[in-house]
């Protein structure tokens, strides 16, 4: 498609432009890229409207799940958000770290960011902080987070491998991640993988969802699980933008699947993995 530089300004100019669209354009479409339907009206978003902390003015309808709800966050926690948006997760989880507790959004989208602290300035919020950054270096110290979370990003991302070395980096020994996102079972069309639209609509830049789990695995997190799984069906009338009839009969009726999946998983000290070995633990 396009070289990893290439990819990462499709997406940082098609969300600064998201980040002006209303809620409903988004609900819409693709994570608010790849055209609108007319016959779903919500593809990939979750309703986050019932969480403690929501603010409708940080919901753009983007993501594909709710991993603030999954992610066991306590009081005191430091929580950094990776893709923060205009901060919807950032605002939940500061409902469950309290006054006591800080969260870090980080977001590479310039007007995603100004939209963000203007939020956190409405909400009087002293400790919750966006800055701007690539998740693939980011713009925080080592072992500094009890909990990273992240909805519908690590699918925009080339080179996820390095993403999760840098979750992995910021991590406490101890702490853990909660991450939505975008997965594949079989293959799609290769004119919707090629679409630099569907990329930024996180459906052409996902990956195989047994690839997705072993990355994790690699990077040398332990307890992985899948907390939650959805199908995500993708309208025709988005589809026929970018593959013909013939085509989009052929994966209709394909075993090709798009899912959302929300994992979890955690940075085990290295002394209790070796405790716990067979024959060990008490």
């Amino acid at each position: 498609m396009s070289t990893d530089e290439q990819l990462k300004e499709i997406v940082r100019k098609k969300y600064s432009e998201i980040a002006l669209q209303d809620k409903e354009t988004n609900l819409s479409s693709c994570c608010g890229a790849g055209g609108c339907s007319s016959e779903v009206y919500n593809i990939m978003s979750e309703d986050y409207s019932t969480l403690k902390g929501y603010n409708t003015d940080a919901d753009l309808g983007l993501g594909c799940g709710l991993p603030t709800q999954f992610a066991k966050i306590k009081k005191g926690d430091v929580v950094i958000d990776l893709g923060s948006g205009a901060g919807n997760d950032c605002f939940i989880a500061r409902a469950e770290t309290g006054e006591t507790g800080k969260v870090i959004g980080i977001d590479f989208t310039p007007a995603m960011i100004t939209k963000a602290r203007v939020n956190a300035e409405k909400l009087g919020f002293h400790n919750v902080e966006f800055r701007q950054g690539d998740i693939e270096n980011m713009p925080v110290t080592s072992n500094i987070a009890d909990v990273v979370v992240s909805n519908c990003v690590l699918n925009l991302v080339p080179n996820k491998y390095n993403v999760l070395k840098e979750i992995y980096r910021v991590l406490k020994t101890g702490g853990h991640f909660s991450i939505s996102d975008i997965v594949l079972e079989g293959e799609l069309p290769t004119a919707l993988k090629q679409a630099a639209e569907m990329y930024a609509g996180c459906v052409s830049g996902a990956v195989q969802k047994n690839v997705y789990l072993e990355l994790i695995e690699a990077t040398g997190f332990k307890n992985i699980t899948i907390q939650k799984e959805k199908s995500i069906v993708v309208p025709d009338d988005i589809l026929i933008n970018y593959i013909n009839l013939e085509e989009l009969n052929t994966f209709r009726n394909s075993n090709m699947g798009i899912y959302s999946i929300t994992v979890y998983a955690e940075k085990i000290p290295a002394e209790k993995e070796a405790c716990c070995a067979p024959g060990c633990c008490n």
